[in-house]
């Protein structure tokens, strides 16, 4: 192999390596617990509890046990809602970031939550 080759081909298989060592610490996480699922219950026009911290990847299920039509929407900006559901009906969400919410149906009840 002439020098010139095998300095590039050198210097190619140096630079995957370390781009593919940088890729695996950017996405390794170090958490090796499965996601975990919490539960919100939606009560007496209230999120309980109304505060929740969870890891990044949980997934928080909201059980409405109240008599009346609940939804949970996005606070800040209403990227996301489920639609109304009824008592005994649930809606999930695997949580990515910090999320504050409220019912859109009934204004004054908020939640929030935190990734720890």
């Amino acid at each position: 192999m002439k020098p010139f080759v095998a300095k590039i081909t050198v210097s190619a298989i140096v630079l995957f390596t370390l781009f593919m060592e940088i890729w695996a610490y950017n996405n390794y996480s170090g958490n090796t617990e499965p996601p975990t699922k919490h539960t919100v219950k939606i009560f007496r026009m209230k999120f309980i509890p109304d505060h929740l911290t969870v890891k990044k990847g949980d997934t928080v299920e909201w059980i409405n046990k109240d008599f009346y039509q609940h939804d949970v929407t996005d606070e800040k900006n209403k990227e996301w809602t489920s639609s109304p559901f009824n008592q005994n009906e649930t809606w999930s969400k695997v949580i990515t970031k910090d999320e504050q919410y409220f019912c859109n149906l009934h204004k004054t009840m908020k939640g929030a939550i935190d990734i720890k």
